[in-house]
């Protein structure tokens, strides 16, 4: 496919206390988890790194809309933390719908024989791969990323 961009994509789903981080292959075929970042301190420097690490070519964060596709106080914040990484880092962000993500990386995660309890350190890392999987899934079948792109923040003048 002509519209097929090689190189790893970071997801990363928003909560208020931790921001779980999965990332997909090279090939953009499978996401998988990578870690949970915890949000006190410097988020946005563990990302970046791990960015680096898996030589990245953008980021996928998770916009929590409520059912009816509305924002919430938990759009606005991810939204910030969005442009917050665009303007910390050189890579694209694109801002994708996470609807009902981290009810689906709970139900996995039960579905495995976790309880919610035991797995509430890594479902914002399950979270981020459920809609992370599903950006690549759009690409791969459009040809287009998925998602709108978090215009890059200017200098002034």
């Amino acid at each position: 496919m002509s519209g097929f961009r090689r190189g790893a994509r970071i997801g990363v789903d928003v909560g208020k206390v931790r921001v779980g981080v999965a990332r997909s292959d090279p090939d953009g075929l499978l996401a998988v988890p990578v870690e949970t970042v915890p949000r006190n301190g410097e988020p946005l420097t563990r990302i970046l790194a791990l960015a680096d690490e898996h030589a990245a070519i953008e980021f996928v964060v998770g916009l929590p809309l409520n059912l009816r596709g509305l924002e919430t106080p938990s759009t606005a914040d991810a939204r910030a933390f969005a442009t917050a990484l665009a303007a910390a880092s050189r890579l694209p962000v694109r801002l994708v719908d996470e609807r009902l993500s981290t009810v689906s990386a709970h139900a996995a995660l039960r579905g495995s024989g976790r309880s919610q309890r035991s797995s509430r350190s890594i479902v914002d890392q399950v979270a981020a791969v459920v809609f992370l999987q599903q950006a690549l899934d759009i690409e791969k079948r459009t040809g287009h990323p998925a998602g709108d792109l978090v215009p890059p923040v200017q200098e002034p003048a």
